[in-house]
């Protein structure tokens, strides 16, 4: 009798630490990433807006900027070959431009605010992608269907999204993301990373580990300012 009730003794001594750790393993697992539907709003702070993000290595296999048509006419106004960035120039001119046949912009003058410059000619200006195409690509965009870059691509409903900048600004920033480049600027900085964020938000792209740690050590300096995002997709 005795050496069943050692025999029982071990044998729950042996099961009990399974039992014990399986709710906090359970506790402990990853949560699946929650995803918003097209046209919901939210208003957070910033640094949980990253932290909601999604940490995923990219890859840029099978990208081509032309996967993304932009510069479409959305509203039928005429401008129909470079519809998008008129839209814009015409949104951000500080002092409005004079629009000729084909949306040729003449005079006005522009305010780009990666490099604290204004400019007085639509020619010294490109519209920036705020989270470039490429980036897009590496982060989700490349699982989505056509129409949905086209609206990636061209997205006038957040102010965020396409900037007018000086083209030298625009073009040293290429495809790069925060890790790479921020605006030469710096006051600048935390509005940019803020707005990042919301970008990435807004299209629930994901972030590289990389990117993520560069963006929260940069927000890390900023206000953690509340944010409001209305998804897209």
């Amino acid at each position: 009798m005795r050496l069943a009730r050692t025999r029982r003794t071990l044998i729950a001594a042996l099961f009990t630490p399974l039992v014990l750790i399986a709710p906090t393993t359970a506790a402990h697992a990853a949560a699946a990433p929650v995803r918003h539907a097209p046209g919901e709003t939210i208003t957070l702070p910033v640094r949980d807006a990253l932290a909601a993000l999604t940490v995923a290595d990219e890859s840029r296999a099978g990208y081509s900027r032309d996967k993304f048509k932009h510069w479409t006419d959305a509203d039928k106004d005429g401008c129909n070959t470079r519809g998008t960035r008129a839209e814009v120039l015409l949104a951000e001119a500080v002092t409005a431009p004079e629009v000729g046949p084909k949306c040729v912009l003449t005079s006005g003058s522009w305010y780009s605010p990666y490099d604290d410059r204004y400019l007085d000619s639509a020619s010294k200006l490109d519209v920036d992608h705020l989270v470039p195409l490429a980036e897009a690509w590496d982060s989700g965009a490349s699982a989505w269907t056509a129409k949905e870059r086209e609206a990636y691509a061209n997205d006038l409903d957040d102010p965020r999204a396409l900037i007018a900048v000086s083209a030298a600004s625009n073009r040293s920033k290429a495809d790069k993301d925060p890790t790479e480049w921020l605006p030469p600027y710096a006051p600048y900085w935390c509005e940019y990373v803020t707005n990042w964020v919301a970008d990435k938000t807004r299209y629930q792209l994901s972030v590289d580990p990389t990117e993520h740690n560069a963006l929260t050590e940069r927000l890390a300096a900023c206000p953690d300012q509340p944010i409001t995002v209305t998804y897209a997709h």
